[in-house]
């Protein structure tokens, strides 16, 4: 069989992974509840580049302005999630993303967990690009990032796909569909994200980097770029909950991790989608990313 796909993959790109990845056994989306836009985010920026419509939440990106959303509230913990669909066609040199991040409550110090999707043009895929980094800072000083980007087992313009950030105090866990995409597991405090953040999503112009290293730039003749969000999902501990509250966990284990299943469900995607991993990026400083 493994054989077989070799040679397939040549004639029919993707056609022995055209079933998609082994099920993970475990759905943490589905103990989460759905929640309304207005019950638990707010407009942030860009008010006259968003539209509501049952929950369903369109941001736009023209030549005057993006668009930005918060959460109402900031959590030491939690799942966080939304069903998103993109934009087909050239979208080069945009972004839109859902992620964590305290950068208003520590300008210059912030931490941020990312779900960013790079614009692309047209015949190649989008990358899902995933982040970590913490004590962020504008002053010039060093920003560690902490990538790993991949494409993904279906076309994210067709439909609504669900995507969730799990982050407690011993590993944060991307999720796509339920399936575990990457862990990044607490080994010191230095190197992960403990301040309380709020989740957020916006669509904007990133030209100098998004796509490609920023070979290609956003082209406003194909404006707007549409980013849509809908299944809304957050539950976990406040920025001031007791220390009682139980941080959420991604696997049956109520210990963390994942399973077995789900180890496997992971290991298929970075066998067959993933396309960088910064631990392997030999071309980059490792001093600040002693994890690897």
């Amino acid at each position: 069989m493994a054989l077989l796909c070799f040679f397939l993959v040549f004639l029919y790109p993707f056609s022995c992974f055209a079933q998609g990845p082994p099920s993970p056994g475990y759905y943490p989306s589905s103990r989460v509840p759905t929640i309304g836009f207005n019950q638990g985010f707010r407009t942030l920026w860009g008010s006259q580049h968003q539209t509501l419509d049952q929950n369903s939440l369109t941001i736009w990106l023209d030549r005057s302005s993006g668009s930005g959303f918060k959460s109402i509230n900031s959590y030491k913990s939690g799942y966080f999630g939304a069903a998103m669909k993109l934009q087909p066609g050239y979208t080069a040199g945009t972004i839109t993303c859902f992620y964590l991040s305290n950068n208003e409550a520590y300008p210059g110090d912030h931490d941020e967990i990312d779900i960013e999707f790079l614009g692309t043009i047209p015949g190649k895929p989008y990358t899902l690009q995933t982040n970590v980094w913490m004590k962020g800072s504008g002053d010039g000083s060093v920003v560690t990032g902490r990538e790993m980007k991949f494409h993904l087992w279906f076309d994210p313009t067709k439909d609504f796909h669900n995507y969730a950030i799990l982050w407690n105090p011993s590993e944060i866990i991307f999720f796509v569909d339920d399936v575990p995409i990457r862990r990044y597991a607490r080994k010191s405090d230095e190197t992960f994200p403990l301040k309380p953040m709020w989740a957020y999503g916006s669509i904007w112009d990133a030209s100098s980097w998004a796509t490609e290293g920023g070979k290609y730039k956003a082209d406003y003749s194909y404006q707007p770029f549409i980013g849509k969000y809908n299944n809304f999902k957050i539950g976990g501990c406040g920025a001031n909950a007791p220390a009682s509250c139980q941080p959420a966990t991604g696997s049956p284990a109520r210990t963390g991790g994942l399973s077995r299943q789900q180890y496997a469900a992971m290991a298929w995607v970075h066998n067959n989608y993933k396309v960088y991993d910064y631990c392997q990026d030999s071309s980059r400083d490792h001093t600040h990313t002693p994890e690897c």
